[in-house]
């Protein structure tokens, strides 16, 4: 017998702040228009603007909540680590030459490639990833399942979060993932080729979070020196107990990857599901869908 379920259903907490939006408006101010045919449907618009939108945050709740269907379960115990992987999506990612042997192909690109080799071969850790830019967002949370890491890596893009570096909220949704887990050697491998210039979180506030809750952050500066903030990096790496790492090409990358292999595992206690079958990305992708058809009815003018 097949069953269905939701192997973080916690994530559904978040959608009370979305019912609270139909359920209980807040008073605004009237605004009153020149009597023209232009303005007639404009309720209408924004409704069904606020619709969608609101239907884009719960397919992703729903992705986030991590939807399986499987046929029996049963206690697992192995060791591995819990691990959360943060990336930069910045636009400065977008920039070339980061490969010598593909000199024209994207920073972001050649990195992804490694990172995709580097979960592929995480047979016990439990991962999770979150991308950042002007803000920070959860891609995947915490899973054994490999194959389902690299399906949603193909989502991220350059600029996907925007075009500048959160690097404190990049951390903070890092540690929120992490916050349910149970074993002792927690994660988080940041990696950045940027300065902090944007988002909620100060560095040094999220640091101080992370080290509350025993979490190592490793961080990995990508690029030339110049490039990123060096300091910054080495301070958060220092004060929660990790390492800092400087990847000036593709070969530094695959080394420092091969470097986090040597990390202790620690035991973990999971759930054995028989036949189980990862079924977010089916609310990731229909969440993808229906923020590209709202960006792009925006950039007309227009919801239709």
């Amino acid at each position: 017998m097949v069953h269905f379920e939701f192997l973080h259903p916690y994530y559904f907490l978040l959608l009370l702040p979305i019912i609270c939006l139909y359920l209980c408006p807040l008073a605004a101010p009237k605004r009153h228009f020149v009597h023209l045919k232009l303005f007639k449907n404009a309720k209408k618009f924004i409704n069904i603007e606020k619709l969608l939108f609101s239907l884009v945050l719960i397919f992703i709740l729903c992705a986030l909540a991590s939807p399986i269907t499987y046929e029996q379960k049963s206690p697992n115990h192995k060791k591995g680590r819990d691990l959360i992987i943060a990336l930069d999506t910045s636009g400065s990612m977008g920039e070339s030459g980061y490969d010598d042997e593909k000199p024209r192909e994207r920073k972001f690109d050649s990195i992804l490639k490694v990172l995709q080799n580097f979960i592929e071969h995480r047979y016990d850790d439990n991962i999770g990833v979150v991308a950042f830019g002007n803000f920070a967002f959860a891609l995947s949370p915490l899973t054994y399942d490999r194959g389902s890491l690299n399906f949603v890596l193909k989502f991220l893009n350059v600029g996907i979060a925007g075009d500048n570096t959160a690097i404190g909220d990049g951390i903070m949704q890092s540690i929120t993932l992490l916050e349910k887990s149970q074993t002792k050697n927690r994660v988080i491998i940041l990696l950045s080729d940027g300065y902090q210039n944007s988002g909620t979180f100060s560095p040094k506030d999220a640091v101080t979070q992370a080290k509350q809750k025993s979490i190592k952050i490793y961080t990995i500066g990508i690029g030339k020196k110049r490039d990123f903030d060096e300091t910054l990096l080495k301070k958060i790496a220092k004060e929660s107990g990790g390492k800092f790492f400087a990847a000036q090409n593709i070969t530094d990358m695959q080394n420092i990857y091969s470097t986090i292999d040597s990390l202790e595992p620690s035991p973990i206690r999971s759930e054995h599901y028989l036949n189980k079958t990862m079924l977010f990305d089916i609310p990731l992708t229909i969440a993808l869908g229906l923020l590209i058809y709202l960006l792009l009815k925006r950039k007309k003018g227009l919801i239709i």
